[in-house]
């Protein structure tokens, strides 16, 4: 073998055991799946707070009037969240299309919890069910269920209202209570301020909204608002006061309404979460 053949092999061999020796020594970690690299480019190692609050909106707080000239004014509106999750989704979830939410980020909120959303007096912020630290980002979609509270005053319900009806100077006590759970998977929040945007050291809310004029209407509403013709309002529940009192479960309750108005109280139920005015994809959950 020549000179010039030994130099080139020599320098083949150099090179070989120079790159072993690297590839060697690097750690695994340094050669991330192109699935790594994709998380790494949509969502942030950066974190901040994330909180859950959850709002019943003036008509829990202040009370209001229904749609049939009842005030309204609650002592007690106790709802049950289980297994609440936030998401940063792309794209953006639309409860109102035909489509799955798909998540770059998931973040667990709640597992199970009661809240009551008349705590408080007439100007208390939305409560504050649980606040933890999340990835940096927006935060454009919470699903939830409401489940059976499994022990306190409102133990075996989804939902209770608790409660005082006044018109034209009768008054009645109300407890209406409600156990059928529901599973929601809502999009972003609709409101007059933006809620969900995570920066990086600093703090954000999502809310869960509860819609109690879809169950009772809203006497400052006009009569063909929507938000009339599709609310049971009390004059039903009224009807069904014995010594100036009502209390009554869901089974009660479908039993003695009329079919029609059974129909609109289920179907108020069932379309009571939202975030703020954003809609919330619903469904039943077997009892």
């Amino acid at each position: 073998m020549n000179q010039q053949a030994l130099i080139l092999l020599s320098g083949v061999a150099i090179v070989a055991a120079f790159s072993g020796g690297c590839t060697a020594e690097q750690p695994q970690s340094a050669q991330p799946s192109a699935q790594s690299d994709e998380q790494s480019e949509t969502v942030s190692k950066e974190s901040g707070t994330l909180e859950l609050r959850a709002n019943g909106e003036d008509f829990v707080r202040q009370g209001f009037v229904t749609k049939d000239g009842w005030q309204i004014d609650f002592e007690h509106t106790y709802v049950t969240l289980a297994d609440v999750k936030a998401y940063q989704s792309e794209p953006p979830f639309d409860a109102n299309a035909d489509e799955e939410l798909k998540a770059i980020a998931e973040v667990p909120l709640v597992e199970t919890q009661t809240v009551d959303l008349a705590e408080g007096n007439e100007s208390a912020e939305p409560i504050l069910v649980t606040q933890t630290d999340a990835p940096s980002g927006q935060y454009n979609a919470l699903s939830f269920r409401m489940v059976p509270a499994e022990a306190g005053p409102a133990s075996g319900q989804v939902v209770m209202l608790v409660g005082t009806a006044e018109k034209e100077g009768q008054t009645i006590d109300f407890t209406l209570k409600f156990d059928q759970p529901y599973n929601y998977v809502c999009g972003d929040f609709v409101g007059e301020t933006r809620k969900g945007i995570l920066n990086t050291d600093d703090s954000t809310d999502l809310e869960a909204t509860f819609h109690f004029d879809h169950i009772f209407g809203d006497g400052e509403a006009a009569p063909d608002d929507a938000i009339n013709t599709g609310a049971l309002g009390f004059e039903p529940i009224a009807a069904l006061a014995e010594n100036q009192q009502v209390e009554a479960d869901w089974a009660t309750l479908q039993q003695q309404l009329s079919a029609e108005d059974s129909e609109l109280l289920e179907s108020a139920l069932m379309g009571l979460a939202h975030v703020g005015e954003g809609h919330c994809k619903e469904t039943e959950i077997p009892a």
